[in-house]
């Protein structure tokens, strides 16, 4: 059954100042909040290693932020925004990337009622030879209400990759309420990013330092990547007073046959950094189960958690993934995701979450809500009245999942 959940029950005063316009000069002292049995206690991120069960599987996110945003003009000089979105020809991000001279993007189209259907060239104010060169022009193939699909032509040999390089800016979170700077290329990007595809980072990412990761790989904690692509839903607002009336967007996320294996044999407790990561490995399950009933590897639908009841364990649903990559000859998953993860989400992998501060009456509030078993207020008044930094540049915090915490000892 669709829960019902009013999204003004999950609502809190967030002044503006509270709100990290910028990240501090070095990654891991930001602050990091535990919550564990009801507890909450405070550090700096660079404690965490030394929080972490020995023996454990931490999995991160190593998608990559593409500059995903290109700023184009009519010849009656009216500013289109246009925001990459995902590819539509080539539909494969790394062939879309790859492509040379002409490609097309589902994107969302800024001050769209201005555009009708000319051929528009790139806003180039500084008049850069670098982007001159390419001619970089967009044609609208079709829109809806948010988003269009466009059509990009460029002149020379440049990958669309490296088009987005030299003419997009990173696509900062639009709460920040700043233009993109330079420290945003470097700053909004985890240090392990690997595959382009984002349009906005996985936060809880942005914390990590070569000293914390070698902190965590010295307790004895095994360290791998899964890949989920964060999309612009990440910024839309809940509009509908129930949840049940917000759709998710579809995510494409990849998670290598070794890593599956490595899950499904795993006796430590599994730690997710950031919420992308989460609905990753909990989407897993789901996908296992239609590998089971339907015999193939299916996008996973909003719902699907909560429209039934589910007796499959874990572990056959990992099995039946591991057995459909080998019977087929893959050595990886590449499938989709739209879950949402509310109150009464049975969690059936992830044990403990890394993530950040996020915005009043969004899906991440439900998500930490439904890790800690509802009492998201008792973190969230905290750090309110204890100085913490919040949403994509903020603070950070260490849950650990409500049914399980007792289970940990003193870790």
């Amino acid at each position: 059954m669709i829960p019902s959940i009013r999204i003004s029950d999950y609502s809190y005063d967030l002044p503006e100042e509270r709100i990290a316009k910028y990240p501090l000069p070095e990654r891991d002292s930001s602050k990091l909040l535990r919550y564990k049995d009801g507890q909450v206690e405070d550090y700096i991120f660079r404690d965490l290693p030394g929080l972490l069960p020995e023996g454990s599987l931490m999995i991160f996110n190593d998608t990559k932020v593409v500059p995903a945003r290109l700023h184009f003009q009519r010849e009656s000089g009216a500013h289109i925004e246009i925001f990459c979105l995902e590819p539509v020809s080539p539909v494969e991000y790394n062939l879309a990337f790859a492509s040379v001279g002409r490609c097309s993007w589902k994107c969302v189209i800024g001050n769209s009622k201005r555009w009708k259907g000319d051929v528009l060239g790139l806003y180039n104010p500084e008049a850069d030879p670098k982007v001159a060169a390419l001619g970089l022009r967009a044609r609208l193939l079709s829109r809806d209400d948010r988003t269009g699909v466009v059509e990009f032509t460029w002149e020379g040999n440049e990958p669309f990759s490296n088009v987005l390089d030299i003419c997009g800016t990173v696509p900062i979170p639009p709460y920040l309420n700043r233009q993109t700077e330079a420290i945003d290329s470097e700053r909004y990007q985890t240090l392990y990013a690997k595959i382009r595809g984002s349009v906005a980072a996985p936060t809880a990412g942005l914390h990590f330092t070569d000293r914390v990761l070698d902190g965590i790989k010295s307790k004895g904690i095994s360290v791998e990547n899964v890949c989920l692509h964060v999309g612009a839903g990440t910024f839309l607002p809940v509009k509908s007073e129930e949840i049940s009336g917000h759709p998710m967007h579809r995510e494409p996320f990849a998670v290598s046959l070794d890593l599956i294996r490595k899950i499904r044999e795993n006796e430590g407790k599994l730690i997710a950094v950031g919420t992308t990561s989460v609905r990753t490995l909990e989407s897993l399950y789901y996908v296992g189960v239609s590998c089971l009933e339907k015999g193939t590897p299916e996008d996973v639908t909003q719902w699907a958690p909560y429209e039934r009841e589910y007796s499959i364990s874990v572990g056959d649903s990992l099995d039946a993934i591991i057995k459909y990559l080998e019977d087929n000859g893959l050595s990886e998953l590449k499938v989709g995701t739209r879950i949402i993860i509310v109150p009464s989400f049975k969690f059936r992998l992830v044990d403990m979450l890394v993530t950040n501060f996020h915005q009043p009456e969004s899906t991440l509030i439900l998500l930490v809500s439904a890790f800690v078993g509802g009492d998201w207020r008792t973190i969230y008044d905290h750090a309110l009245g204890n100085g913490y930094r919040f949403l994509s540049y903020g603070d950070s915090s260490l849950l650990f999942r409500a049914d399980v915490a007792n289970a940990f000892g003193n870790a």
